[in-house]
């Protein structure tokens, strides 16, 4: 299932801040250097619905702050 999401990387926590339309607005307190914040939002999206971060993919993005990912499992956010 495809997921749009907006990150703001750098936070103090990381946390979902809700919805934009029907882009999920993420904070990341990993900063946007090396893929770091990358590698955190497939971990904190694999730990929301419960499976394993290598079934997460990032399709679109990898560079930008808008995000389009494939997720397997999405439960209601």
């Amino acid at each position: 299932m495809k997921l749009l999401v907006k990150i703001i990387p750098n936070a103090k926590k990381t946390e979902a801040v809700g919805w934009e339309g029907q882009t999920l607005k993420i904070r990341l307190s990993a900063p946007p250097i090396e893929g770091k914040a990358n590698k955190e939002l497939i971990k904190f999206l694999a730990e929301i619905c419960d499976c394993a971060p290598s079934e997460i993919e990032i399709t679109k993005g990898l560079t930008g702050k808008q995000k389009t990912l494939e997720v397997p499992c999405l439960p209601t956010i």
